[in-house]
């Protein structure tokens, strides 16, 4: 049965439960060796507000915002390095739920501490938008919250546990989306890796460049 946020727009799938326990806690790990690699960060919205999350990549394109736009970047923003390599766990799961042969090249990797939250948008800094995102959700639970094509068409939401995974293609891949609040401190997971603390992590594997290869979408075209 769907719930009430898969029927609001074709395209938007939870897998409830995907990964185990130990599958989650095994992920974390790798995530936490990403980012003692490459540091989260708060970047600048484009008028000059910090983001509310902390955010790293892995893959050859992280995604990015400052004063210049949003965009995707083939290097971290302060370190300058390339950013690490996407784990197979995640490549896995790409491959399982993401119904395309396309590989990801970007895992942008989300953290949202207590009052973390992320507006409505759009996610059309990908080349290719018959491409889909796929998201995984690791600790506290979160309120996610799915809208149309446009801002001020209804949304719908839906919470989001430790373990589950969302597809979003099909007519809710340039849908407006956000995250509300996450429940604080309803789960203990992150508790194994100091590198976040406590909170909600969010993964989305995505495809940025053009399947043949061209980075039109790292350039902020």
């Amino acid at each position: 049965m769907l719930s009430g946020l898969e029927e609001h727009i074709n395209g938007f799938r939870v897998i409830s439960g995907a990964l185990t326990v130990e599958e989650q806690s095994a992920l974390l790990m790798e995530l936490a060796e990403i980012v003692r690699a490459a540091p989260l960060v708060r970047p600048l919205t484009p008028w000059g507000k910090p983001m509310r999350v902390g955010m790293t990549s892995a893959g050859g394109y992280g995604w990015t915002t400052d004063r210049r736009g949003y965009r995707y970047e083939p290097a971290h923003p302060e370190t300058g390095r390339p950013w690490p390599a996407i784990p197979e766990r995640l490549l896995a799961l790409w491959a399982r739920y993401s119904d395309v042969e396309t590989p990801p090249d970007s895992c942008l990797i989300n953290h949202y501490p207590e009052g973390g939250r992320m507006g409505l948008h759009q996610d059309k800094d990908e080349a290719d938008f018959n491409i889909p995102v796929v998201s995984v959700s690791l600790g506290d639970p979160a309120v996610f919250r799915m809208g149309g094509l446009q801002r001020s068409e209804p949304t719908s939401s839906i919470t989001l546990y430790s373990g589950d995974v969302v597809v979003i293609g099909g007519d809710a891949r340039l849908a407006f989306h956000g995250v509300d609040r996450i429940k604080f401190g309803e789960s203990s997971l992150l508790a194994a890796a100091p590198e976040f603390g406590a909170g909600r992590i969010n993964i989305t594997l995505r495809r940025a460049a053009a399947i043949d290869g061209a980075a039109s979408a790292a350039s902020g075209a």
